[in-house]
């Protein structure tokens, strides 16, 4: 069910960037993606929690700018705090945990990775973990299930690669729990990469649900303001999607910039988070 519903808001979103200047009504919105404005509003109900005329407000340029404005100060603050308590999606704590060089050069000697496709509100992605942890959540775009395997193998040539959903589905079902669990355990996300990339992921996994931060504001905190195409490099570079939040990254003018796995897609979690740390406006 949440793929099917994101595959339809995923074409609204398209047709709206499409003629959001003319400012379609609900139904033509709902007519596009094949249902009736009542199905259509209530699919946007349950997949965000609001109307889809109010997501559509958090789709805005003037949104991007007004969070990048009132979310100094928290940002900021984050920062400040450092890493100790470990990154947070809404209501989960990350750590990273990062190979060693000589690991690195291995590509994954001696891991076994099981992946598995599970079903989010933001499509069908790929999970691969192996004992330490998980190390890699790629949304599908589009691209065969073997495309993204192969994607998988080239970062860990020398892995082991185990198709079994049954191993990670209890990772699935704890990044996106079907319910509030009584209490949350740390998800540790093992990730290879130079020490200038492993910084700027470590610094995305401070910027808070709800919260976006610039490229500029990135390379700021990795001490290094003069690298910001590089901090793009490195962002685009991500491994693992949502968890380490690269989509919470956008251009200091407010609009989104690209995305790995599609820019309909990170608009559509940006919109949602905001929804969520909006509930007075939201309701």
């Amino acid at each position: 069910m949440a793929t099917s519903d994101y595959a339809r808001i995923e074409r609204a979103i398209h047709f709206l960037d499409a003629h959001g200047q003319n400012q379609p009504p609900l139904a033509e919105v709902a007519a596009h993606v094949g249902l009736s404005p009542y199905h259509f509003q209530r699919l946007f109900t349950r997949w965000a929690g609001i109307s889809p005329k109010r997501f559509l407000q958090f789709q805005t340029l003037e949104n991007a700018k007004q969070l990048l404005t009132e979310r100094r100060s928290l940002l900021d603050a984050t920062y400040d705090a450092g890493l100790s308590s470990g990154g947070r999606l809404h209501d989960l704590f990350v750590t990273l945990t990062a190979m060693t060089p000589g690991e690195f050069k291995q590509g994954g000697a001696g891991l076994t990775l099981r992946y598995g496709v599970h079903a989010s509100p933001f499509g069908d992605y790929l999970l691969a973990v192996c004992e330490r942890g998980i190390c890699a959540l790629r949304f599908l775009t589009g691209s065969s299930w073997d495309e993204a395997v192969a994607e998988l193998r080239a970062e860990w040539p020398r892995a082991a690669l185990v198709q079994a959903p049954e191993a990670t589905r209890p990772y699935a079902e704890r990044i996106f729990p079907q319910r509030t669990p009584r209490e949350f355990q740390p998800l540790n996300l093992l990730v290879k990469g130079t020490n200038f990339q492993l910084k700027v992921w470590e610094a995305l996994l401070r910027i808070p649900s709800g919260a976006v931060a610039t490229y500029e504001d990135i390379a700021q905190a990795v001490e290094a303001p003069r690298a910001v195409r590089a901090v793009g490099s490195a962002v685009g570079g991500n491994p693992i999607g949502l968890l380490i939040p690269c989509h919470r990254v956008i251009r200091k003018t407010g609009a989104f910039g690209q995305y790995r796995w599609g820019l309909p897609r990170k608009r559509a979690m940006l919109a949602w988070e905001s929804a969520r740390h909006a509930p007075d406006e939201a309701a």
